[in-house]
């Protein structure tokens, strides 16, 4: 996430390496001429610790944080994104397949970067 917007994202049946380094390698593409250090926060999951994840990091120049044990403030703005996503399109609904989920998850990534008032 960047100026309020959520840079890159993977959706995947399956909780695996692949799609966390397939959006990493998104994110380190659109942030490749940031005049910026860049810093690329998470939490404390198993995903970021492992060595594909944290070596990708380390030979871009970016910087890791993760989250502290068990404080979800550290990492609010995604907190934040993920109470409002379920909040605006899961809460109430009905989805009978995962692509139908998916495109659901992906048009509100899309309003919410493009369209949705937000707070700086």
């Amino acid at each position: 996430m960047y100026n309020s917007e959520i840079l890159s994202y993977e959706i995947s049946k399956h909780p695996t390496i692949e799609p966390i380094i397939k959006a990493l390698d998104k994110a380190i593409e659109i942030t490749n001429k940031a005049k910026e250090e860049r810093i690329f926060h998470s939490d404390q999951g198993w995903a970021y610790q492992v060595k594909q994840y944290t070596s990708k990091l380390e030979s871009n120049s970016i910087i890791q944080s993760m989250s502290r044990k068990g404080n979800c403030l550290d990492n609010s703005p995604m907190e934040n994104f993920f109470g409002i996503l379920k909040q605006e399109i899961y809460y109430g609904n009905k989805f009978y397949s995962y692509e139908h989920l998916k495109q659901t998850i992906e048009a509100f990534i899309k309003y919410y970067n493009e369209e949705r008032i937000k707070e700086n």
